[in-house]
């Protein structure tokens, strides 16, 4: 069984700042952990707050050293939705929302 700890999967908010000024940026994931058996499909919701026209939202995976590796990411004006070997995204620009689907979950995912 894969069991994906409170902090070990990020979701990150980068906003471009085209101008000088300090805009709200807010990042929360609903759910801190999910378990599945080994090879099933695993979804980590993630909504976000911004004031940014153009931003990039990445999802990183903590390791237990504190390393923080990077997953994949979506810029905010692509609509289609990114792939990275096991991991896409399903990103809804207009309910700024962004889940993380790891798809054939593995040990290395907890």
């Amino acid at each position: 069984m894969c069991h994906i700890p409170p902090q070990s999967l990020l979701c990150v908010l980068v906003a471009l700042a085209l101008s000088g000024c300090n805009m709200a940026q807010k990042v929360t994931q609903a759910h801190s952990s999910a378990s599945r058996q080994e090879g099933e499909e695993v979804t980590l919701e993630c909504s976000y707050e911004t004031s940014y026209g153009s931003y990039y939202l990445f999802w990183y995976k903590q390791l237990l050293s504190g390393e923080m590796v990077f997953l994949i990411l979506q810029p905010s004006f692509d609509s289609q939705n990114q792939r990275r070997g096991r991991y896409s995204v399903i990103f809804q620009q207009s309910l700024k929302s962004i889940s993380l689907v790891i798809s054939a979950s593995q040990p290395e995912d907890s």
